[in-house]
């Protein structure tokens, strides 16, 4: 019998829905500003799992440009049906305040590497949708509703109503068909049916340490649902003994074989902060039907190691470490921020075996960056590049960056002083607060060429920098990379910490030239090594 060694899918991969297409398995998680949209895993046997794409990859289907922090893709759910594939996704235009601006889109395709078909338009009512296929062949959308009213529940409720295939749209009746449990805060709504029983499965409790998994159920669509009387049927909350926390928001698969599991979402806390800088992350549970026709937790809680189903075994190639850019497309594994990769800012043609950022607006910007980053997928990681830049100002800045969204990051970075000439050095932004930690700049002048490494363990961050790539230095002291957290991000007001961070560590490249002349620079190669 195999073994699941949770979490499934390290890093930033939360919201996870899983489906099965013949022996086929796929998963697919949010990316909130990150493009491209939607990142799909694939696994033949739930223990072994691999990134094969993205099905929102044009600007048509996702444009986030001016989307703020931890806005942009919420939550797709992936479904299949009689030979096409669904994809259901929120594009978050904001989410600070009272409002939350939320578009909800269909994309469709017959292959699940695409290419994915241009966007329906649903509705904006709420986030979290998701599509049922119901054994009759009608189509239902479910969304949680979100109320800005003063003094009424936010989490309004999971809202349903039909999708016509035929039409295109969304048609009949809107009915909010369950207000949640006792817990609260109401979402990530998935509709099953099993025994002649519809079954709302939802998130409730926040998406931080109070998460949950709950369970409806009733013998027609429209309700009304009776509550399981054990929900939560999943938590980490009061557990802290547990690796796994924040454990919610999940969704089920049954395998060709009859056995059911639930993925879903955790996050690792780093100690003693309690911030989880890989972001909320994808684990799979175990489970079982009691007597009494509700879902249960084998084992009960949200265990690191779980019973694999009976299925063959099935590895992948490991990825390569090094990425020396001398293919004419990016590694899947990168990422821009909301907008795609354009020759006008990134190439990996202008000069072969390099790839070529031309400097654009800063790390605050949510509109032009020049960023390529990957996320961080383990607590200990050694990251390496080298990069050729010709800075004539200090508003010219090119090299490695830590980067969590435009208010929490740290840079070491090649840029220009008037005294020092070509310089290195490193800024922090902490919530927005700009900082120049260590003891300031060192000039590089008449160096070609500057290697730049990042080592990661657990909350510490140390930068090193070397002229030839095998002498090094360090580099400013060990800065705190449990800052490059969801909890960093979130804001507090009154002691209350309000949730508006969502997503996890990337790390990578960047160019900015505040001057607006487009200065390049080159990085010839780019490491990324897992210790774990």
């Amino acid at each position: 019998m195999s073994t699941i060694v949770n979490p499934i899918l390290p890093g930033f991969n939360p919201d996870p829905s899983i489906i099965r297409v013949n022996d086929d398995y796929y998963i697919a998680t949010s990316t909130f500003e990150w493009f491209p949209g939607v990142q799909i895993h694939h696994s033949k046997d739930l223990v072994n799992w691999r990134l094969i794409g993205h099905p929102l990859t044009r600007k048509s289907q996702l444009n986030m440009r001016g989307n703020s922090d931890s806005g942009g893709v919420w939550a797709p759910c992936l479904s299949y049906d009689n030979g096409t594939f669904y994809l259901i996704y929120t594009d978050v235009k904001s989410h600070y305040g009272a409002f939350k601006d939320t578009h909800n889109y269909l994309v469709t395709s017959n292959d699940i590497m695409g290419p994915w078909s241009e966007p329906i338009y649903l509705n904006s009512s709420g986030f979290d949708p998701s599509l049922f296929h119901d054994d009759d062949g009608r189509k239902w959308l479910v969304n949680m509703v979100w109320d800005h009213r003063k003094g009424k529940n936010r989490f309004g409720g999971i809202l349903l109503q039909e999708y016509s295939e035929e039409e295109q749209k969304l048609v009949g009746p809107i009915k909010n068909i369950f207000r949640g449990t006792e817990i609260g805060l109401t979402e990530a709504p998935h509709l099953y049916k099993k025994d002649d029983y519809y079954y709302l499965m939802t998130a409730e409790g926040g998406t931080r340490l109070k998460h949950a998994v709950t369970m409806a159920r009733s013998k027609s669509i429209w309700g009304p649902y009776e509550v399981d009387p054990q929900n939560p049927i999943l938590t980490s909350f009061d557990k802290p003994e547990l690796t796994l926390q924040k454990a919610g928001h999940g969704s089920l698969v049954q395998t060709q074989h009859g056995e059911w599991y639930l993925a879903h979402l955790i996050g690792r806390p780093l100690q003693p902060s309690g911030n989880c800088n890989l972001g909320r992350e994808t684990a799979i549970q175990k489970c079982e039907w009691s007597e009494d026709g509700w879902l249960r937790i084998v084992g009960g809680d949200a265990q690191v190691t779980v019973e694999g189903p009976g299925l063959a075994e099935y590895k992948f190639d490991l990825s390569n470490s090094k990425d020396d850019f001398n293919s004419e497309t990016l590694d899947i594994n990168f990422n821009s921020l909301r907008v795609p990769l354009e020759e006008e800012w990134v190439s990996l043609k202008a000069r072969p075996g390099c790839l070529r950022l031309y400097g654009r607006e800063s790390l605050n910007s949510v509109h032009k960056q020049s960023l390529i980053a990957r996320r961080q997928e383990a607590f200990r990681v050694n990251v390496e590049t080298v990069v050729e830049f010709s800075p004539e100002s200090f508003q010219q800045m090119a090299g490695l960056v830590y980067y969590y969204n435009t208010k929490n990051h740290y840079y070491l970075h090649v840029s220009y002083d008037n005294e020092l000439g070509k310089c290195l050095n490193i800024y922090s932004s902490t919530r927005g607060f700009y900082d120049e930690p260590g003891d300031g700049a060192i000039s590089i002048e008449g160096w070609d060429q500057c290697y730049l490494k990042a080592e990661l363990h657990f909350s510490e961050l140390q930068f090193s920098y070397s002229r030839d790539g095998e002498e090094w230095m360090k580099f400013g002291p060990v800065l705190d990379a449990s800052t490059i957290s969801d909890e960093n991000a979130d804001i507090r007001v009154d002691g209350v910490s309000l949730d508006q961070g969502f997503t996890g560590a990337f790390i990578g490249m960047c160019v900015q030239d505040l001057s607006g002349q487009k200065k390049h620079a080159d990085f010839d190669y780019f490491i990324y090594e897992e210790l774990d």
